[in-house]
């Protein structure tokens, strides 16, 4: 069976060695989700990218693990994302966070 629905899709674009109270940053984030019964959360771990300085951060053979690009995806209605945004304020010291209306299919 399949269910449809509108939705919101945040993307926060952080790195990997970005920190909240002694722990990496992503799992505060998704910890936070949880905490407030959002839908699901899920972290990538790219092996390029580059922010707003233009450091190149990469996972090359003589460079592994120099501060990675992590991307948290969490979908869920408005109103969750909302709840979580607020308590990000606090947490994100430096990222870049996205916000798009997604149409969601559950298959169940």
């Amino acid at each position: 069976m399949m269910e449809s629905g509108e939705a919101v899709l945040l993307r926060v674009f952080l790195g990997e060695n970005d920190r909240f109270e002694g722990k990496p940053l992503y799992e505060a984030i998704v910890s936070k989700a949880r905490e407030l019964h959002l839908a699901g959360a899920t972290v990538l771990r790219g092996p390029m990218g580059f922010g707003k300085k233009s450091v190149l951060h990469t996972a090359k053979v003589l460079r592994l693990s120099e501060d990675l690009p992590i991307v948290v995806e969490i979908v869920d209605k408005q109103e969750k994302i909302d709840l979580l945004l607020a308590e990000l304020e606090h947490m994100v010291g430096e990222g870049l966070a996205t916000l798009e209306k997604v149409r969601v299919i559950w298959y169940r």
